[in-house]
């Protein structure tokens, strides 16, 4: 078993590392590391016995924070700077492919990034740092397309009030910064309780997920990661919150038979040979201990999946699963 207490002590803690490893050991072969960032799953893989791993990254601005220990695995990891959609491109007939949804701390730790609310900066929330900014989107965007933002990705219920005070803020000055946008939104929700989220919590994370078409980004990533296992590679994935969870949940469900339409007034999807099989039946969720060592894993859950032999199944939509996109909101 692992020392979360002795992991805690370095500069990135893998939420889930321990499940990870008990559900896919014996660890061995190529693997993909989908989501870098500070490398904690990366250095996991690689101790665990792993031979090989390409890690990816849309952000260009983490792999020189892996400098300082990137020797230790010299010839045994490949870093590639591109989205996870991508990954087939780069590596086949893997062992095993995991993915750290979200966003890391290392990113919301930086200001300059616009991703916290508590530090003031540009308001961007891009994590490849190119494209249109947050503030491009709520400088620009109706108040019914951000509403329907805040509502879906964010799961804000406020969602509504808080779009209109957007709008009529913009309609005086437009947004540049996070605390700018922050108090907007303070305004129109209580201040938070102790032990409470911020009220602007979920309207940046709506924002953010909307910025980077972080649910398409996903639900891309899941068929190419499909198309690159061998047969029993294994599919890992931790999520963060609920949306993204849906997403997996059911596209694993999808990919071993077992999907169902959401809608009685839906026929069910066509029932296709299974391209999985499940290795975890429910959400694995952190321990008591882990989640007092690091509290980013109180949200974590984790789902993993074992490739089959039947060929990569046709890709199926968003909406084929009962998930919202970006591009249904800025077509509204």
């Amino acid at each position: 078993m692992m020392d979360l207490d002795l992991i805690s002590k370095t500069d990135h803690i893998p939420v889930l590392i321990e499940p990870i490893i008990k559900n896919i050991s014996p660890v061995r072969g190529v693997w993909i590391d989908a989501t870098f960032g500070a490398g904690g799953y990366s250095r996991a893989l690689l101790d665990a016995g792993a031979d090989f791993v390409f890690a990816i990254d849309r952000d260009p601005n983490v792999f020189s924070l892996a400098e300082k220990w990137l020797n230790k695995y010299s010839g045994r990891i490949e870093l590639i700077n591109d989205v996870f959609s991508n990954l087939e491109k780069h590596a086949d007939d893997v062992n095993g492919v995991v993915f750290d949804l979200g966003v890391s701390s290392m990113q919301l730790d930086q200001a300059a990034r616009g991703f916290s609310f508590l530090k003031e900066g540009p308001l961007d929330m891009r994590m490849s740092q190119t494209g249109p900014t947050a503030a491009d989107l709520v400088n620009s965007v109706s108040e019914k397309i951000l509403g329907n933002i805040l509502y879906f990705f964010g799961e804000e219920r406020a969602s509504r009030r808080i779009a209109k005070a957007i709008i009529s803020r913009r309609e005086k000055e437009l947004f540049e910064t996070t605390t700018d946008l922050a108090r907007v939104i303070e305004k129109v929700l209580p201040r938070s309780k102790p032990g409470q989220s911020h009220p602007a919590t979920r309207s940046f994370q709506a924002l953010r997920i909307a910025v980077n078409k972080e649910y398409e980004e996903l639900f891309d990533g899941l068929f190419s990661a499909e198309k690159s296992l061998s047969v029993d590679g294994y599919l890992v994935v931790v999520t963060f919150h609920s949306i993204e969870d849906r997403i997996v949940k059911r596209f694993i469900k999808a990919r071993t038979g077992n999907l169902h339409s959401t809608s009685r007034y839906l026929p069910d999807a066509d029932v296709l040979p299974a391209q999985f099989t499940q290795i975890t039946r429910k959400a694995v969720k952190p321990t008591a201990n882990e989640t007092s060592i690091n509290s980013r894993a109180r949200s974590a859950k984790l789902r993993i999946a074992k490739r089959t032999n039947c060929k990569p199944g046709k890709n199926l939509t968003l909406a084929e699963l009962s998930v919202p996109t970006v591009g249904d909101y800025y077509s509204a």
